[in-house]
């Protein structure tokens, strides 16, 4: 069984060897408010505001803040919904949270809350995430927030065991859902889109995807990332080198006005 240690070596070994921009991060979900690190950053207490959890998890990933927040710290009310931290109103169940904004109808509004991810309500009162590096915490998942080449390296140890493809629910709103609650309930990765909060508030990049690794799985994708590594699947990719390609018209009778190709 990991350890804390195990979990911090990890963590340098994923940042080290995918050569992520930032943090990679560790997220448990609280079933009570004492089960929060001691000395965590609290938004509404220790900042006076509240916070989305996507700029929650923006300080943990690129400041290295412990976070922790409960229902109460939440500025968007998507994550109380889907991490079960409060009962959703009809309203939402009806399609308004979609419609009419971003979707032709209510019924499609409908459609997004029937398979919007949901823990149970009332299981859990918030959620604290740190850099996986330095957590002090035994996290439930783990959220990776890298590019196509780092995602490509990560699922291509993901499936070395088994060669299955990796299933994901895609959708354009809430990452901090999509990317953790489908891999808590499967118990499988998972990989999200960065939502239009999580590029508005809280700094993702255009190039950045969520992978996330329940925690039953981290230390297989550890493993199988270093084997990946040893048959040539690494960062920094290495690029075939073609000698003496085809040169333009122009540049081979520049160069053999010059002389120096000359055999």
């Amino acid at each position: 069984m990991a350890d804390l240690h195990d979990y911090q070596r990890w963590g340098e070994v994923l940042e080290r060897s995918v050569r992520l921009k930032t943090y990679s991060l560790a997220v448990k979900m609280l079933e009570d408010e004492a089960q929060a690190p001691a000395g965590a950053f609290r938004p509404l207490r220790d900042l006076g505001h509240h916070l989305s959890l996507c700029q929650a998890y923006q300080l943990s990933r690129r400041n290295g803040t412990t976070v922790a927040m409960l229902k109460e710290d939440n500025w968007c009310f998507e994550p109380v919904v889907g991490y079960g931290l409060g009962v959703p109103p009809q309203y939402f169940l009806d399609g308004y949270n979609r419609y009419p904004r971003d979707v032709e109808n209510l019924e499609a509004g409908r459609h997004y809350a029937e398979e919007f991810p949901r823990l149970e309500a009332g299981k859990y009162v918030g959620v604290v995430s740190a850099p996986l590096g330095t957590v002090t915490f035994e996290p439930d998942a783990v959220l990776v927030y890298c590019d196509t080449a780092q995602l490509s390296l990560l699922m291509l140890a993901r499936e070395y065991k088994d060669g299955r493809n990796l299933k994901s629910a895609l959708s354009s709103h809430a990452a901090c859902v999509y990317g953790l609650i489908p891999a808590l309930q499967t118990g499988e990765c998972t990989v999200a889109v960065p939502c239009r909060g999580d590029h508005y508030h809280a700094m993702a990049g255009d190039e950045e995807m969520i992978f996330t690794v329940p925690r039953g799985k981290l230390a297989e994708l550890m493993d199988r990332l270093k084997y990946v590594a040893s048959t040539g699947s690494k960062l920094p990719r290495a690029y075939t080198i073609h000698p003496e390609y085809q040169l333009p018209e122009a540049y081979a009778k520049i160069a053999d006005m010059m002389g120096y190709l000359r055999k």
